[in-house]
């Protein structure tokens, strides 16, 4: 039970009400001992009573100051940190077709597993986020608009096409399009909804080329107009090192095995620049953990509450076996 402040702290004072009801009950049993040894006959009191009285007489009162203390806590009014669904949010999930996904270094190959991992992250959101799909290869398309029908995500994803070449800042500029549209047609808040980009990609970015980074459709030029938009671009590379797919020669007459390695370090250098967070995954279990993840992280926030119930339930409930306890043991009240 972690509080992080109360908003009625004046009544802790009452503790020491309790502390000086602690000491007044050692007081009373120190003076109810002096009192009768001062009177009773030592040697009759030895043969009808020869052991001492047992400690766990005091087990009631202990019991009822120990409930008293937790009551205290719970009226002064306990704060803490709760995880609650978020309701307001923007989350645009955007994922490489490019041809370089027909790689089988993630069996049965990478499109198949991202389609599977997606479905799953989908399913994964609360129900009150709005959930976009881009997909990029050579240009981006915006396959769903930002929507709280999960039916229609998870359509698209399992029909995603693969195409040539990866546009990776297409990708999310398309992103940062789909949520600003959003934001003007829902209007009327002082804020847009926060927002976040999910980015998965397999490969080295080919459109503009990626040494060209300060081309204005470079995938870091968008990663810095994100931060600038105050979303953060969260990505994943997936796949291997040794992944490769067969592409047809030139001449047409046969096929070429080409190395299509992940790209680690342009996209941790994406989410750097956006304030995003960086992932890797290489099979359908560290995909399906990434997006978990992201799921929390996206799907809830943290919001201070009320954290007094617990202290009142458990202050009663001591109390309850101090009155119990004394009724049994000393068939009395404390």
């Amino acid at each position: 039970m972690s509080i992080s402040h109360f908003t009625n702290a004046i009544w802790l004072t009452f503790l020491v009400a309790v502390g000086a009801i602690a000491v007044l009950y050692l007081v009373v049993q120190r003076r109810r001992k002096r009192h009768m040894l001062r009177f009773a006959n030592m040697e009759v009191l030895e043969r009808v009573a020869p052991k001492g009285p047992s400690p766990w007489r005091h087990a009631p009162v202990a019991l009822l100051l120990a409930g008293l203390m937790l009551l205290t806590v719970a009226a002064a009014g306990p704060q803490a940190a709760k995880q609650v669904p978020r309701n307001r949010a923007t989350v645009m999930l955007v994922i490489d077709v490019s041809l370089s996904m027909e790689a089988t270094d993630v069996p049965p190959s990478r499109i198949d597993v991202a389609r599977k991992a997606a479905s799953q992250f989908v399913d994964g959101l609360t129900p009150g986020i709005n959930l976009g799909l881009v997909t990029f290869a050579g240009t981006a398309s915006v396959l769903v608009s930002p929507t709280t029908n999960r039916e229609a995500v998870k359509h698209a994803i399992q029909t995603m096409k693969l195409a040539e070449r990866t546009a990776t800042g297409e990708g999310i500029f398309s992103a940062m399009q789909a949520i600003d549209t959003l934001g003007s047609v829902l209007g009327g808040a002082e804020t847009p909804p926060p927002a976040r980009i999910v980015l998965m990609s397999d490969g080295k970015q080919t459109v503009p080329d990626d040494k060209d980074t300060e081309n204005p459709r470079h995938g870091f030029v968008a990663a810095r107009l994100a931060k600038e938009k105050g979303i953060p671009v969260s990505t994943i590379s997936f796949g291997t090192t040794w992944g490769t797919v067969s592409i047809p020669d030139q001449d047409g007459k046969g096929t070429q095995t080409v190395r299509v390695p992940v790209d680690d370090d342009a996209l941790k250098h994406i989410a750097d620049l956006s304030g995003g967070e960086f992932f890797t995954a290489s099979s359908l279990e560290e995909l399906s953990s990434v997006y978990a993840t992201l799921d929390k992280q996206i799907g809830y926030e943290m919001q201070m509450g009320d954290a007094s119930r617990p202290w009142l339930l458990l202050g009663l409930l001591v109390s309850a076996a101090g009155v119990v306890t004394g009724l049994l043991y000393r068939q009395r009240l404390p």
